[in-house]
């Protein structure tokens, strides 16, 4: 951890362990400095952070599961209904009928192909330790790191910050995707800018 400040070890806590090999994805900063808390290009003001604290998400499997079950009796119902309309329409003009036929069930097989790729999306997810500083507002921003100790002890920097204006210090972090739709995360989250959000990953 580099301190660019003043910065006080809080607590009397040991430094923050060896950096864990970098993630997949491009590395950004995580920095306090003049009571702003800088996620990548994101800047949440230290007085309103409401809570830090760590928790591991898991994927819903539970519910993709379902929620595919569910599609896939809704479109193969759709698609026996429509077939059997074009059955009654084949006794005036069978032609038209079986092209009829052939577009409902093309466009089914899609579907369920679809369906099917978006729940193994999220039954192939990995559950992930994270960071989660959340704000009186409805942002929350997200960290990760392969190393839970980094994480247990960076939300103890950031608290620490919150109490002294004077603390400042930098962390390189890089990001990743995580949609919530597809993760339990505890408590209620409102993460910020809504669906298929980018968390952070420590680094």
């Amino acid at each position: 951890m580099e301190s660019t400040g003043p910065a006080q070890r809080p607590w009397n806590t040991p430094p923050l362990p060896q950096e864990p090999p970098p993630l997949r994805s491009v590395p950004v900063e995580l920095r306090v400095s003049k009571r702003l808390l800088w996620v990548g290009g994101a800047a949440y003001p230290l007085q309103n952070v409401a809570r830090v604290y760590t928790l591991t998400i898991r994927p819903r499997r539970k519910e993709a599961v379902a929620a595919f079950c569910k599609s896939v009796l809704i479109t193969l119902a759709v698609a026996f209904a429509l077939t059997i309309l074009g059955i009654a329409s084949a006794l005036r003009d069978e032609e038209l009928a079986g092209n009829l036929l052939n577009v409902v069930w093309i466009v089914s097989v899609g579907a369920l192909i679809f369906f099917f790729v978006e729940m193994m999306s999220v039954l192939t997810a990995q559950s992930h330790y994270v960071l989660a500083v959340e704000t009186s507002g409805p942002s929350t921003a997200v960290v990760t790191s392969a190393n839970r100790q980094h994480l247990d002890q960076l939300a103890g920097y950031i608290a620490h910050a919150i109490e002294n204006p004077e603390t400042e210090f930098q962390v390189k972090v890089e990001s990743i995707s995580i949609s919530p739709n597809n993760y339990y995360f505890g408590d209620n989250v409102n993460m910020y800018g809504g669906n298929g959000n980018v968390g952070m990953a420590g680094a």
